[in-house]
C-alpha cells in the first residue's frame, strides 16, 4: 500500500493564499481544496458576475485535478458554497456544461458570505490514475 502524500500546487494557478496546498494525493484520491474565482494571474474577481466567478472557480478546479493527474471524468465528491440559493440555477447550468456526464455526489450549501466577498467556492474529491 502507498502510504505516499503528494502536495499539487501548478505554477497555471495563482499560489495559494495560505498554509495549504491546492491539492492533496493520498491513497488513490486527489483532495481539492476549496477553490475560489481567482485568476492564474492572482486577480480576485470578486466584483465580476456569479457566472464569470462560477466559471474561473471551476476552471482552478480543473486545473488542480489535471495537475494530479485527474480530472472532471473521476470526481467522487463535489461540495460547492454560493452565497444565496438565488444562484443555484445559474450554477447548476454552468455545473452540467462543465461536469459533462460526470454525475458525481454534490452538496450545493448556500452560506451568508465569503471571504474576500467572492460569491462561490468550490472543493472537490477525485480519484488518481
Amino acid at each position: 500500500m502507498d502510504n505516499s502524500i503528494r502536495l499539487i500546487n501548478p505554477a497555471s494557478m495563482a499560489p495559494p493564499g495560505g498554509h495549504y496546498s491546492h491539492a492533496v494525493v493520498a491513497g488513490g484520491l486527489v483532495f481539492v481544496s476549496g477553490q475560489l474565482p481567482i485568476t492564474p494571474s492572482g486577480e480576485r474577481l470578486n466584483r465580476a458576475s456569479f457566472e464569470a466567478q462560477a466559471r474561473q472557480t471551476l476552471a482552478n478546479v480543473q486545473a488542480a485535478l489535471e495537475a494530479a493527474g485527474s480530472s472532471v471524468a473521476q470526481l467522487v465528491q463535489v461540495r460547492v458554497y454560493i452565497t444565496g440559493i438565488a444562484h443555484w440555477p445559474a450554477f447548476n447550468q454552468l455545473y452540467k456544461a462543465w461536469a459533462g456526464p460526470a454525475r458525481p455526489a454534490r452538496t450545493v450549501v448556500p452560506v451568508p458570505e465569503l471571504h474576500y466577498g467572492f460569491a462561490i467556492e468550490v472543493e472537490v474529491v477525485g480519484t488518481c490514475g
